[in-house]
């Protein structure tokens, strides 16, 4: 048994998350942690709401709330989301605990003792009609490239382009709406990369088996050349800067947050007695480190967080493996928490179960490429593989068992050579859907859990058992038998990617949890003798219902509407 310790990109508190968030790092995480529990090994799922920063707080004062309680009833709202999606975290905390603002300090403070923190002054835009400096996201105007006239300080949404706060026309405070604003010096602390270069080069080139597009990204800033980076800003909401003359001051968030792993760790062993966080982080040569996210945030953990923890002196467990994911698109564009384009997790979850979108989504997972969602793609995918392949092998199967021989498990006879022929594909089709979820190729990984299906459908359409019954009854008991038995695999095979249709097969099988063990390829003529005969069943409602092009031209019409009101 190994220890996995396994991370997603932390959803920020402010805005609604869309399918694309949750296929770009949540959900595949999920996938391979319930993959890996099934094999019996220990498994530590961490994630958090990312709380700091600036756009916390411009939510927070548009809700007419303070930052504490806009965040606890965000943390509330995106806790049940994540639930009802079945995403099984061991631990879902917040960065705006005590345990991450006690372990960023303590970080700071290393690296500060280490020669690696530098305070260097910068021109800023000061709002005196606000009495305070304005981050980057506190000031918008128009883009001096576009002429967007609802560009931030930090990047134009219109025409993508980064941009700073001084280079906006017609700049005004986003709190106050103020257009008297001046260009004042402040002070702030900086991470020194540039001098780490190749510290955190060697680091890199040391992590093996990293997909392409995370080595790359990481390779890109580096070849690139590192700078120092703004580790504070000037906001209220945040962790504090142990610092004297920073009393005023918090931490910029891309700097605690990555720490929130840690955190959120610790908060997990704080709520139970015995609990040992740091044999997870600590001096933990024995534990595997995987990240989920979007290649977006690549180059915050593969350059800053591991300069971070690096840079500190301590021996912290750095990510062993980066699981980088390209885009989502809607229709053709980009998902937009900001601008409310696309479907949204919330929405999704009130139009289908969570399995039809677990599926559909990791069928699709953006790993080499962008993908697309479309709602024909949608429809083609749950009606042919969920429905089609998947449904109807179950229900056609235990229906016609119960119409002949009663709902159990009819008598075993003799392997022909069918059978073999059967046993041998299925063993294969295991291996490669196993060795696909080690690797985390999860686009392949589905299409052989699909395919999986298909050889029992396969089986079934082969030997005809409701031909062999006419005829050669005991032929036809010793088939379903067999696909029977099959079944109880698919249920277990299933769960990482379908973990509620798992349980419902397993259920209408009368059989063990499907969570609770991995199917091995080697042993599969003991596995599929584990239903004996006898063994009853119940008859199966239907699984999955199709999606009528009725249903989905009203679907397609709704959301296209949303984008272009957007």
């Amino acid at each position: 048994m190994a220890r996995h310790l396994i991370t997603s990109a932390l959803p920020y508190i402010n805005g609604t998350k869309h399918l694309g968030n949750l296929v770009g790092s949540m959900l595949p995480a999920d996938v391979f942690a319930r993959f890996k529990r099934q094999q019996g090994h220990e498994v530590l799922y961490i994630c958090a709401t990312d709380e700091h920063g600036t756009p916390t707080e411009i939510a927070a004062l548009k809700a007419g709330q303070d930052f504490e309680t806009f965040c606890a009833e965000r943390y509330a709202s995106e806790q049940k989301l994540y639930a009802a999606f079945r995403l099984s975290f061991d631990f879902f905390g917040r960065t705006s605990r005590p345990q991450n603002h006690e372990l960023t300090q303590h970080l700071f403070k290393k690296l500060d003792e280490n020669g690696w923190i530098e305070e260097k002054t910068m021109q800023m835009i000061f709002s005196p009609a606000d009495n305070r400096f304005l981050p980057d996201r506190y000031v918008e105007g128009t883009c001096p490239h576009c002429g967007y006239d609802k560009a931030r300080g930090d990047q134009c949404e219109s025409c993508g382009k980064e941009l700073e706060p001084t280079e906006l026309k017609n700049p005004r405070s986003a709190i106050s709406g103020s257009t008297a604003l001046e260009v004042r010096a402040t002070k702030h602390l900086y991470l020194r990369l540039s001098h780490m270069v190749d510290k955190i080069r060697a680091w890199v080139d040391s992590r093996t088996g990293w997909p392409h597009l995370s080595k790359s990204i990481a390779h890109k800033w580096l070849d690139e050349g590192l700078q120092d980076r703004g580790i504070t800003r000037d906001l209220t909401w945040g962790v504090p800067v142990p610092k004297p003359g920073y009393e005023k001051k918090v931490f910029y968030v891309w700097f605690d947050a990555p720490i929130g792993y840690i955190a959120a760790t610790k908060e997990w062993a704080d709520a139970v007695p015995g609990r040992d966080w740091k044999s997870w982080w600590y001096n933990a040569p024995d534990v595997t480190y995987t990240q989920f996210m979007g290649k977006d945030n690549i180059n915050f953990h593969s350059i800053n967080f591991p300069a971070t923890l690096i840079g500190s002196g301590e021996p912290w467990k750095t990510v062993d493996f980066i699981k980088g994911f390209n885009w989502l698109n809607y229709n053709g564009g980009k998902f937009s928490t900001s601008s409310n384009r696309g479907v949204f997790m919330y929405q999704a979850i009130e139009i289908l179960p969570p399995d039809y979108w677990r599926y559909y989504l990791m069928s699709r997972a953006p790993e080499s490429s962008d993908s697309d969602f479309t709602w024909a793609d949608f429809q083609a995918t749950v009606n042919k593989d969920l429905a089609d392949v998947l449904g109807n092998l179950v229900n056609r199967t235990l229906q016609f068992c119960a119409k002949k021989f009663g709902p159990a498990v009819p008598p075993a006879g003799p392997l022909t050579a069918e059978d073999n022929a059967f046993i041998a594909s299925l063993q294969s089709a295991i291996t490669s859907y196993t060795s696909n979820l080690e690797a985390k190729e999860f686009r392949k990984a589905t299409q052989d859990l699909r395919a999986i299906w298909v050889l029992g459908n396969e089986y079934l359409a082969t030997t005809a058992p409701w031909t062999a019954a006419k005829e050669n009854p005991e032929r036809a008991g010793h088939i379903l038998n067999l696909v029977i038995n099959f079944l109880r695999l698919v249920a277990s095979l299933s769960a990482p990617v379908i973990p509620d249709t798992a349980e419902k097969i397993a259920a209408i099988l009368n059989t063990d949890s499907p969570h609770q063990y991995w199917p091995q390829a080697d042993s599969l003529q003991a596995e599929l003798k584990a239903l004996a005969p006898g063994h009853a069943f119940t008859i199966p409602e239907v699984l999955f219902q199709k999606l009528d092009d009725d249903t989905t031209t009203a679907l397609d019409a709704r959301f296209s509407g949303q984008a272009k009101a957007a």
